[in-house]
């Protein structure tokens, strides 16, 4: 028997044998992932069978390196259940693909299945989570790792084996349609998410990834996109090297040490040179500095967006190739990289190396072995109550209470009437972001549902739209201030939208297409960018109308990118950001208000005021002096790490270890140990995210205004007081310094600790020669 078909072999040995064996259109089928997962099949009389299309491809190349998105359900992929794969059907699904390919190719090479799960699984019946902004608001990675095991247990369980995570962009530019996908504006706050998720996919075992409760992870996208010119779409990143190690790196190096298999290249540029062909960046920093031994992944169709620098496919594909990027999506240029070495532009070894890894990866996630997955584990598997209480739990932990005056929240009993206002009040899609896949008839729970559920007998919850996300009509707006003048308290749902519509526009790598000045309610989401961030279309109008009936106004501001709330926030007596809260945001949100849950999440960006005071991610450069607007203030509506809770939290007794340290001790191990006293001086339990940060001079180069080091959630009971501790050390106080080296400089530092950015203790840190 061939070596590469024994697992007593070691990996490596199995990878050359079967290398060695294969002819160089096998090698490019290798490094190819064409097909649309759903022109794979279609349905005869209730039976999946496969299609001619893909049969063609399977023999085109001799095999297929990868198959995306057989599971995929959107309006993009027009898949819905009337025509997709659900869960009971999709370990049938996935075993007639694999089988197909053992019994019509030479080698018998398995096929990956790569699937997107940016917030959950994108499939019919897979469960959701909120997207990553929400994420980023529980600043809970523990709680994270714990909800990505159960999605990639999901994912296996249907046969799938590669999970497309969105973790690696930095919100600069919340014009971005994509910023929903970022944890954070943040580096350290991200790269902690990072590693929490690649942890819980894959797990943290060498051979963890042959296990069917695993998913190999390809962490997107490096990089650099959160900072796009003008918040544009795969725009370019205005930056320097130091700005890319600074800010846009850490979550990468995070996820590459955390073990993650695989990376997917940016459809952006920086400093001129696209990602897809930044040898700098995908071979000399992530293989050679950090020991990256995974795949690359392109992203949809961006290969063939280097004809613009190459004027050929055959040309892009080595460019590609060479600059680091093993496998394919969906592009025309890796189907020709035979004719590119035919043609001399690349050289076979370049394929050798990119086959190599992927034909491993295939290898540590037992495919060979056993390629086939147990066809009823999907239907218990999938949706279990397990996972749909995690993703409940994330809701809860995610909403942030910006504001609270008089204390409005919680929502007293006793109340006669509930107004229930908004666009985003009773519309689930609107509450789950972009990558979303169709609902079964039912499920979810939305805000106004949710208020229903939990209102005290003998409450009426009654409920108006009043206008759209971005519609002009002003049809409903009388009807919204009637019934909020009627009410002892205004709920007022507002925001924006990533809900994708069948019908619409979609470029081919899936991007919602829309036009200048388009009035569409989805107004967030791949392709979907703002110049202006305040809330769209009538939304100011309705919360105007409706404070001025004189009913208390609780403001819920639902959305996937942060909002300019400057005009909406002096209407509301209480301000909550739910972010998108995923398919049991409803519920969560309701036993905020109801005061069942106290609220705990801490913004993960920074609140604009309005769109021309960007940038305000809070850890800019020091200026040394203030720099002020002539027209409004400087600093944020709502600053990074800012949340209100139910309670109070007090913090004194901040307190260092050693008031100096050398240098050369940090650079050897030794750390300083930071001690901060919390105290719940309120009445009701709560979790309180302690925060520790850095202001650091005289180092040699500017440095930020502030930068987040540590953070720690912790739950404290009415009265209770404990002590938290950071370790500040190394990787903490070392800097990129002015020749671009990794090390420990001579500096003072202010250390502080408090409940957000802006509220902290202080104290002072000498780091000596």
């Amino acid at each position: 028997m061939e070596i590469y078909r024994q697992s007593s072999y070691a990996v490596e040995e199995r990878v050359q044998d079967l290398l060695s064996r294969m002819t160089l259109q096998e090698k490019v089928g290798q490094l190819n992932q064409r097909m649309y997962g759903w022109d794979a099949y279609a349905f005869e009389k209730g039976e999946l069978v496969l299609s001619e299309a893909f049969k063609a491809e399977v023999a085109t190349g001799g095999g297929m390196g990868a198959l995306y998105g057989l599971f995929r359900s959107d309006p993009w992929s027009g898949v819905d259940y009337s025509n997709g794969i659900n869960a009971a059907g999709s370990g049938a699904a996935a075993n007639k693909i694999q089988r197909y390919m053992l019994e019509h190719t030479r080698l018998g090479i398995p096929v990956l299945l790569s699937e997107e799960c940016p917030h959950g699984h994108q499939a019919l019946d897979g469960t959701l989570l909120p997207v990553n902004l929400a994420a980023g608001s529980t600043w809970n990675p523990e709680l994270m790792e714990e909800a990505y095991s159960k999605v990639a247990l999901e994912l296996r369980s249907r046969g799938a084996h590669l999970g497309l995570l969105s973790a690696l962009d930095i919100l600069h530019d919340p014009r971005w349609g994509r910023s929903e996908e970022c944890y954070s504006e943040d580096p350290y706050l991200a790269a902690a998410l990072t590693a929490a998720a690649v942890q819980g996919m894959q797990g943290t075992g060498e051979g963890d990834l042959a296990s069917p409760d695993r998913i190999a992870v390809v962490l997107k996208h490096l990089c650099a996109q959160g900072a796009a010119l003008g918040g544009r779409n795969a725009g370019p990143a205005a930056i320097g090297e130091r700005e890319l190690r600074e800010i846009h790196l850490p979550a990468a190096r995070a996820g590459a040490a955390a073990g993650a298999a695989g990376f997917m290249a940016a459809y952006n540029e920086i400093d001129g040179i696209p990602c897809h062909a930044n040898e700098r960046l995908l071979t000399d920093v992530l293989r050679e500095e950090w020991s990256f031994g995974g795949v690359v992944m392109a992203d949809g169709q961006a290969v063939d967006r280097l004809l613009a620098l190459t004027g050929s496919h055959e040309a892009a594909a080595a460019l590609a190739l060479t600059s680091g990027v093993d496998l394919s999506l969906w592009d025309k240029s890796f189907s020709t990289l035979a004719e590119a070495v035919r043609l001399g532009l690349v050289e076979e070894v370049y394929l050798d190396r990119a086959v190599r890894r992927v034909l491993a990866l295939k290898f540590r996630l037992g495919l060979f072995d056993n390629p086939f997955t147990d066809e009823a584990r999907a239907a218990s598997v999938v949706g279990s109550p397990e996972i749909r209480g995690l993703s409940l739990q994330i809701a809860r932990e995610s909403a942030v209470l910006l504001k609270n005056e008089q204390g409005l929240l919680p929502l007293l009993p006793g109340l006669s009437r509930i107004a229930v206002i908004g666009p985003n009040a009773d519309r689930l899609y609107n509450q789950l972001g972009d990558y979303t896949s169709v609902q079964p008839e039912g499920s979810g729970i939305t805000v106004l549902q949710g208020i229903r559920q939990h209102a005290p007998a003998g409450t009426e919850v009654v409920h108006a739209m009043g206008c759209g996300i971005r519609s002009s009509s002003e049809e409903g707006l009388a009807e919204a201030a009637l019934l909020a003048a009627g009410a002892d308290v205004a709920v007022l749902v507002l925001g924006g939208s990533s809900a994708r519509q069948f019908g619409g526009v979609f470029e081919d790598n899936g991007a919602a297409v829309v036009s200048e000045g388009s009035p569409s309610e989805m107004d967030c989401g791949e392709g979907v960018d703002l110049a202006d961030l305040r809330l769209g279309g009538l939304q100011q109008r309705l919360a105007e109308e409706v404070a001025a009936t004189g009913t208390p106004v609780v403001a819920v501001i639902i959305q996937g990118r942060p909002h300019a709330l400057e005009g909406i926030e002096p209407l509301a007596g209480a301000l909550l950001c739910a972010w998108y809260p995923g398919p049991e945001g409803g519920r969560a949100l309701a036993e905020i208000l109801f005061g069942a849950v106290n609220p705990s999440g801490k913004l993960p960006v920074s609140l604009p005021r309005s769109s021309g005071q960007l940038p305000v991610y809070y850890n800019q450069k020091d200026p040394g002096r203030p720099r002020v607007y002539v027209d409004m203030p400087s600093a944020p509506l709502y600053p990074f790490g800012y949340g209100l809770s139910y309670t109070s939290f007090e913090y004194s007794g901040l307190t260092l270890s050693q008031p100096s340290i050398a240098a050369s001790a940090l650079q050897a191990g030794e750390e300083i140990t930071v001690s901060v006293k919390v105290r719940n001086a309120g009445g009701t339990a709560g979790m309180e995210t302690v925060q520790l940060y850095i202001r650091a001079r005289e180092s040699g180069i500017t440095r930020r205004i502030l930068e987040l080091k540590g953070f720690r959630k912790i739950t404290l009971a009415p009265g209770e007081e404990t002590i938290v501790t950071f370790k500040l050390g190394f990787e903490e106080l070392a800097i990129w310094n002015k020749n671009l080296k990794f090390s420990a400089e001579p500096c003072r530092v202010t250390v502080m600790a408090g409940g957000s950015s802006s509220e902290t203790l202080l104290s002072e840190l000498a780091v000596t020669r």
